[in-house]
């Protein structure tokens, strides 16, 4: 069995492999700015759709955190998570946090019992690595 090896920055400090799952680019690429400049410890990494998402799985990248939109045409977030989670999935650990601009009350109740968390559009970019940094760091003590 092939062993991972941790990823790492010039500091030493372990980096964390973001997929962002979104139909719109700008939002992949300001998150991709946003993150990799104020803390450096994160690889951004985009999908513009969910079946983007499982190619890039299955070619081989294990990201350790999944953000992921929920209305995108096509495979939406609800099936993508629904695949993502299925019990015989090879993805069913990856934790995801719903990003969306859906800000309904039913959707918010949904996502975050289904998800980690629930972050709504616009959103603040210290907001959501805080999101990122407590559900990763949860993880690491489970």
């Amino acid at each position: 069995m092939r062993k991972l090896l941790e990823r790492k920055n010039l500091r030493g400090i372990s980096i964390k492999k973001i997929l962002v799952v979104d139909d719109e680019p700008l939002i992949i690429t300001s998150i991709k700015i946003g993150l990799e400049s104020i803390g450096g410890n994160y690889e951004v990494i985009g999908a513009n759709s969910g079946e983007e998402c499982f190619k890039i799985l299955e070619e081989g990248e294990k990201p350790d955190l999944i953000l992921l939109d929920i209305m995108m045409p096509g495979m939406d977030g609800w099936k993508v998570h629904d695949k993502l989670k299925a019990k015989e999935s090879p993805y069913n650990d990856i934790p995801i946090i719903f990003l969306t601009a859906a800000n309904n009350e039913d959707y918010r109740e949904v996502g975050t019992w289904f998800g980690e968390d629930y972050i709504e559009k616009p959103f603040d970019i210290m907001d959501l690595k805080k999101s990122i940094d407590r559900v990763l760091n949860k993880r690491k003590k489970d």
